[in-house]
């Protein structure tokens, strides 16, 4: 791969994803608990994680800088505890985790069969493009096509999550999910991108900036973001 892609994957990771400012949020709390329970047990690990997630929350505060995605780590985390918690196991405190991978799994299919793909949601969440461009013949089969390979990553954690909690092999599920989580998803998003703008130049339909023009057809097509 060219400099020049690589340039143009590390802009667009950054507007998108870097720019939220989530990945201290996201990847703390889980880390620690595998960290924790690793050397110290189940109970321990809980109780680090919830440490974790209130002192990034205080960070924020004192920092002031924004605090939802903050207080959305330490909402999941406290939940996760409450699982493990009621269950009486360690696996419990990925059962959130594991709803909402199976709900993200499901949107991501019926979006699909509706013709309304969920990457093309979360694109112009991102973007804020016309959404009508979206849902252009010759550009909505790529996002259907990266959404129905989102379903499928989802489905294959989800799987595979079950398979490690019905075992009860607590430091599997923990590594799983961390190594399935912020890194997997990284490589899901680059694959994403790199195959979603390859799809709609093979698609032939309008940039978005011809689609706002009303440009005809032949297109030059999206060459960047997608």
């Amino acid at each position: 791969m060219s400099s020049l892609k690589w340039q143009e994957l590390l802009d667009q990771f950054r507007e998108v994803v870097l720019g939220r400012r989530a990945w201290g949020d996201a990847l703390g709390p889980p880390l620690a608990f595998l960290l924790i329970h690793l050397c110290c047990g189940v109970w321990p690990a809980v109780w680090g994680a919830v440490g974790l997630a209130l002192l990034i929350a205080l960070f924020r505060v004192v920092r002031r800088r924004p605090l939802r995605y903050a207080l959305g780590g330490l909402a999941g985390v406290a939940i996760a505890s409450l699982a493990a918690v009621l269950l009486r196991r360690g696996e419990g405190f990925f059962i959130p985790g594991m709803l909402s991978g199976s709900v993200t799994s499901a949107v991501c299919l019926v979006s699909v069969i509706v013709r309304r793909p969920l990457v093309a949601w979360t694109s112009f969440a991102a973007r804020r493009w016309p959404l009508a461009w979206y849902w252009h013949p010759q550009v909505r089969p790529a996002y259907s096509e990266v959404t129905l390979a989102w379903f499928a990553f989802f489905s294959g954690r989800l799987l595979l999550q079950v398979i490690l909690f019905q075992s009860g092999a607590t430091e599997a599920l923990a590594i799983v999910n961390l190594m399935l989580g912020w890194p997997a998803l990284f490589l899901l998003l680059v694959g994403s991108y790199l195959y979603g703008l390859w799809r709609l130049r093979t698609l032939s339909g309008p940039s978005v900036a011809e689609f706002r023009a009303g440009s005809p057809s032949p297109w030059k097509g999206q060459r960047k973001g997608f």
